[in-house]
Parts: structure tokens; sequence; C-alpha cells
């Protein structure tokens, strides 16, 4: 009996440790195809048209900045950055503002109905609502606007923030709005004065998430946006043509674009884990 005992005590260390190695590995086995993209990218923004059609692929070769170079002198860089800021914090500023109240009375009151058309808006393709809103923003003559953009940029940016911060309110007990009503509140004051600072890591989380998805969004900018309002992602369409693709300027526009973003996720990457992580924990 001391024996087995020991062999099975002995035994369960190496059963963690050969399950962490797994987990481990899966994780690796998973990141590693969008690393490398990740890395393909950067590695050719640094190679000229020949060595980045080169086949075999070229991995030895001097780096130049002429891709970025031509980047900045072939667009004007800085002012669609500054187009896709405004754009993306309008669209999440305002989706903000419009999806924490759709959530919080799916949540508290059952809007089923409510909660399935945004879902159903969601999962539809973009173009089926692109053709729609170019005649209306057409007609009352907001193509190339600020304001068109933001607004279409909600059908992205609303149904992320509603659909996370759903699991958020419901598990705030109903017992604490009962509680505010008692003390006075209505049923908005019980909303901004309880629900809402219970779920800032809820807020923060669908809003950076938002923040991206729009930033990225390139269908709407494309056909509703011209010079005046054009985005970053848009700009990296000039370097694709029916003759051949600008591999190292697309690629150089491409990094720079998502320099922003990167950055944005590592400096808040522990509000986002802390969010996604509280908003899947029910009970």
């Amino acid at each position: 009996m001391y024996s087995s005992h020991v062999t099975k005590s002995t035994g369960r260390p190496w059963r963690k440790a050969l399950l962490n190695i797994a987990f481990y590995l899966l994780i690796i086995a998973i990141m590693v195809p969008f690393l490398f993209v990740f890395y393909w990218m950067i590695l050719s923004s640094f190679k000229n048209q020949v060595q980045n059609t080169a086949y075999p692929p070229v991995w030895v070769f001097n780096p130049t900045l002429q891709n970025y170079r031509d980047v900045f002198a072939q667009n004007d860089i800085v002012k669609f950055a500054k187009n896709s800021f405004i754009v993306a914090f309008g669209a999440t500023g305002l989706g903000l503002l419009l999806g924490l109240p759709a959530a919080y009375g799916i949540a508290r009151y059952k809007q089923q109905g409510l909660g399935l058309a945004i879902l159903v808006a969601r999962v539809q393709p973009g173009i089926s609502f692109l053709i729609p809103l170019f005649i209306i923003f057409l007609k009352i003559k907001l193509i190339d606007t600020y304001i068109a953009l933001i607004i279409t940029h909600l059908i992205v940016t609303m149904p992320i923030i509603v659909w996370m911060m759903i699991s958020y309110f419901e598990d705030i007990p109903a017992e604490l709005d009962d509680a505010a009503r008692v003390d006075g509140c209505s049923p908005y004051g019980a909303f901004w004065r309880v629900a809402l600072p219970l779920t800032r890591p809820g807020i923060a989380a669908s809003g950076i998430l938002a923040f991206i998805f729009s930033w990225n969004n390139f269908l709407f900018s494309l056909v509703l946006s011209s010079y005046r309002t054009k985005t970053l992602p848009v700009a990296v369409f000039n370097f694709m043509s029916y003759e051949q693709i600008n591999w190292g300027g697309l690629t150089a526009a491409a990094t720079l674009i998502t320099l922003p973003v990167l950055l944005l996720v590592l400096l808040v990457q522990r509000q986002i884990v802390r969010g996604l992580t509280i908003g899947a924990v029910k009970g």
C-alpha cells in the first residue's frame, strides 16, 4: 500500500506538467500563423518589388525605407490618420451612448426583439446596408462627410457594445436597482448611478474593441468618402491596380495602419482581458 501510494502521488506532478506543456504547445500552434502573417507584412515592407515577387521567397536582403517614403510622398497619411481617428472615436462614442442603454434595457426588461434585431444587423453583410444608406446620404447631401461615416460605422460598433454589455448588466443583482428606486432614483437614474459604475471594465473593453473594428473598416469608407474624409484603410487601396500590386507600398501602409491599434492594445491589454474575463463569469 505504501508503494502504490508513493507511485500515485509522484505520478500527479508529471501528469500536471504534461498537461501544462500540451496547453502551451496548443497556444503556440494557434498563435504562430497569426504572428507569422504580421512578421511577413513587416518584412515585406522593407523589400523592393523584385524581392517581394521573387520565388522562392527572399529571406536575406538589404532592407530599404523607400516603401515608407513612397507612402508619405504619394498619400497625405497625416490627414487620413486624422480622418480615421475622428470616425473611429465618433462611432465608438455614439455607439456607447446608444448601445449602453440598449444593452441595459435588454438585460433588465428582457427585450429579446431588440436584441435579435441588433444581432441580425451584425450578422448581415455590410454591403446590404451600403446601397440604401448611400442613396439616403446622397439625397440629403451627406456624402463625403464625417457624419455619414460615423452613422454607417454604428452598424459595426453598436452590436459589439450591446452584446458584450448585456452579460455585464445581467450580472448586476436586480435588488440594487430596486434599492436605488426606493431611494428616489428613476429607471434612468438607477442605470446612470448604479449600473454604469459597476460595469466600467466592460465599458472599457467593449469601447476598445468597437474602436478597433471601426478603425479597420474599409467598405463604408471606400464608397461614402472621397479625399476630404478618406480613412487609412482606403488609402492602402491606392497601392493596388489592375496592372500590378505594389506589395512593398501596400505592406508599408498596412504596417503604419496597424501600429496605432497595436500600441493601443498593448497599453490597455489589462483592461481588455479584465473586461472580457469578468463578462464571461456568471454567478
